[in-house]
């Protein structure tokens, strides 16, 4: 092949017209950047430039459902890889609404029975010693609906209040001799700045002690607004509410302070009509994300999939049943395995087109095994609202179609 020596004019030429090519393509790409991912050879097409805070693909579409509740969101558990949930898919449970704050303004009193009351700016709790942790998050609330009659509903309709994420921020211990708790003091009031006032009642146990956060960062960055922007408390294996956010006071006293939270709400109801107050771990739990309510399969190989977790500690073992729970069979947990996080399990199952049942159960480092819905309706009745952790069933029809089932 003969070729041509590329002499300065044509070299200028060229270069301007690559620079002019180039400029072009950012601006298609910030114009019409779904026409240019859409393309049938994307070799062919310049893609689109950097830029300052990324996007998902716009083929992808998972969403928090919940709207237009103005109360919550949930996580689309069914859509997901791994443990850990980003943060803009993260469920958000909220009483009156998120509030837009300032963390230049924003302080955290702590008081009460302290030997020097404080008050910490968002800088000062930057410059103390930070931690970083991996851990779930559940509403109490989660999978309420298993206290009433089986409903023809998805997973993220049922499971979607829990999520997990990297937690970022101080240890609570940190804050507390800093502020010379006393020894008398074994409860803590937490207060959020939100328009509900919301307040809790903490323990001090050795629990809360030992892994207390107060956190500012979700996986990497600030905390999302709905997280509880620009602080919160994280209070790893407890029910959601307790965690409270946008952390404002902590007040150390003798005894519980019994706010409205914890006397007319987030109490369970039992039998005989008494109700338990400050039942806040949340139990051992498993649930099948694949195949899951209202999604549709076809006759061959499927990888069973699913998430399985416990507010006591780490997950030892997920089995899995076909039929119902008359057989079980041990699932293989993805690594890592972490202390009170979510732990993703997986079976494989050649489905032959004919009715099943898949129900998964998990066993905690305590020895505390998932119950049947039998079980616990027996122990608590069917009048509560929180703390439902019972074996779930997922019945697979003729037709493929997966429905909420109670075995």
């Amino acid at each position: 092949m003969n070729e041509r020596p590329l002499d300065r004019r044509r070299f200028l030429q060229y270069g301007a017209s690559v620079i002019t090519f180039g400029a072009a393509a950012r601006a298609l790409s910030a114009v019409k950047a779904e026409e240019i991912q859409s393309v049938n050879d994307p070799m062919r097409v310049p893609g689109a430039s950097p830029s300052s805070y990324g996007a998902r693909s716009p083929f992808e579409h998972l969403m928090r459902s919940g709207a237009p509740d103005p109360f919550h969101s949930r996580t689309p558990l069914q859509g997901l890889h791994g443990i850990v949930t980003p943060s803009a898919l993260h469920f958000e449970r909220h009483h009156n609404g998120v509030p837009s704050i300032d963390p230049a303004r924003h302080r955290l009193l702590v008081h009460g029975l302290v030997e020097r009351p404080l008050i910490f700016s968002m800088e000062e709790l930057k410059r103390l010693p930070a931690i970083s942790r991996i851990a779930f998050l559940e509403c109490s609330g989660n999978t309420r609906g298993g206290w009433q009659e089986a409903q023809d509903v998805t997973v993220q309709d049922l499971y979607g209040l829990t999520s997990t994420s990297e937690w970022t921020g101080v240890k609570l211990s940190t804050l507390l001799e800093l502020v010379g708790a006393r020894s008398e003091a074994k409860w803590m009031l937490a207060e959020g700045s939100d328009a509900a006032g919301l307040d809790r009642s903490v323990p001090l146990t050795d629990n809360v002690l030992n892994e207390g956060m107060i956190c500012y960062g979700q996986n990497g960055e600030a905390l999302r607004p709905e997280q509880g922007y620009p602080l919160r408390l994280f209070l790893p294996g407890l029910e959601g509410n307790i965690n409270v956010k946008w952390l404002r006071r902590l007040k150390l006293g003798r005894e519980p302070f019994m706010t409205r939270w914890e006397t007319s709400k987030y109490t369970d109801l039992m039998p005989d009509g008494k109700a338990y107050q400050f039942t806040l771990v949340m139990e051992a739990k498993s649930v099948i994300t694949y195949p899951s309510g209202q999604q549709y399969i076809q006759p061959g190989f499927h990888e069973v999939s699913g998430l399985a977790w416990s507010g006591r500690g780490r997950v030892t073992k997920v089995e899995v049943s076909l039929d119902g729970g008359r057989t079980w069979h041990a699932a293989q947990l993805q690594e890592p395995v972490l202390s009170k996080c979510h732990t993703r399990f997986h079976f494989p199952w050649r489905w032959n087109g004919q009715e099943a049942i898949l129900q998964s159960r998990c066993v905690d480092e305590t020895g505390y095994v998932q119950p049947t819905r039998q079980d616990l309706v027996k122990v608590r009745g069917i009048n509560s609202v929180y703390h439902y952790n019972a074996i779930q069933s997922w019945r697979v029809e003729l037709d493929g179609r997966i429905r909420n089932f109670y075995a």
